[in-house]
């Protein structure tokens, strides 16, 4: 089957839709399918399209299905979709009345969907591969390392750790390394201040994938500051890796780590993050809850229930 991927993000920079586009597109091949990978629907024939991003993605979904109105379309929902674009955008509503399937990147965002539209949705955890190995690099009494790692734009609150270094004396055993792309310059002038009144904070500018699950795989937690998230990847490689999370209290983090999750704080509550940070540092036992915790969900990010569901979804649609 000829399958066209939408996602409007530019595939130089890699966001989470991109990441999420290429495993897509790997999974369908691997199943014998012919992938393209397009900014926008421009005609191509294609007996199936899957749009990233029900707002973005909007007219080359509405395009399809004028020319294509028998042929199956399926949505995938990201963060700023549910949380955001749902409530107010005509567009972003037209896709999922369109769409033939919806998928949904954690289970809760299920709640935010129309009922009568909630039979066509399937949430699906993005995946993750573990890292070759995991140096754990804290405990009681020795330096803790929190990584960030997400491009720096207003959804993802992501100087928030770095904010959280205020809270600790200078001689405090922890550092914050941080990267990903500035797309917002408020963001890049403020890491560069931070980093030089602080040397305990690095900020490393965009990594590649390899680069960034090194760091991923050698932090004590990490600092998952998010306003929004449909179902960070992120996430799920720090489940994959056995990596701990300090999590803002959100629907998107919750709906993958769980409502009983003990890592969570309040969004943007610089004291709540630190004194998780510092229960890191200073409390084993809370350390290896959270550590134990992560561990369970690893079944959650195996590539292969992944591949799985959405083959699952692409067989229910063409059935239907």
């Amino acid at each position: 089957m000829r399958i066209g991927i939408v996602s409007p993000t530019a595939a130089t920079r890699r966001t989470g839709n991109v990441q999420t586009a290429q495993r897509y597109a790997a999974f369908l091949r691997s199943a014998g399918h012919r992938v393209r990978m397009l900014p926008l629907w421009s005609g191509e024939p294609l007996d199936m399209l899957i749009a990233l991003h029900a707002r973005k993605s909007a007219t080359s979904v509405r395009a399809f299905a004028r020319a294509y109105p028998e042929r199956p379309i399926i949505a995938v929902l990201t963060g700023t979709d549910i949380y955001r674009d749902l409530a107010r955008s005509k567009r972003a509503q037209r896709v999922l009345e369109l769409a033939t399937r919806i998928v949904t990147l954690q289970p809760d965002a299920l709640s935010r969907i129309p009922p009568r539209l909630r039979a066509k949705v399937t949430p699906i955890v993005q995946s993750a591969t573990p890292p070759p190995r995991r140096r754990a690099v804290a405990g009681v009494g020795r330096r803790a390392q929190f990584c960030v790692l997400g491009h720096l734009r207003v959804e993802k609150d992501p100087l928030r750790a770095a904010y959280a270094l205020r809270e600790f004396a200078h001689d405090a055993p922890i550092r914050v390394v941080q990267a990903g792309a500035a797309l917002d310059e408020r963001y890049l002038r403020a890491a560069y201040r931070i980093a030089v009144r602080d040397p305990r904070y690095r900020y490393l500018g965009e990594l590649s994938h390899a680069r960034a699950v090194r760091v991923l795989a050698s932090s004590t937690a990490l600092v998952l500051s998010s306003r929004m998230e449909g179902g960070a990847n992120v996430l799920s490689e720090a489940i994959a890796a056995g990596v701990p999370v300090i999590a803002s209290r959100i629907s998107g983090n919750r709906g993958i780590l769980g409502a009983s999750y003990p890592g969570y704080y309040a969004v943007g509550d610089t004291r709540a993050c630190a004194r998780l940070m510092a229960r890191c540092i200073e409390d084993g036992a809370f350390l290896r809850r959270l550590c134990a915790h992560v561990r369970r969900l690893k079944p959650l990010v195996a590539p292969a229930r992944e591949r799985r569901l959405l083959l699952g979804v692409i067989d229910s649609a063409c059935a239907s």
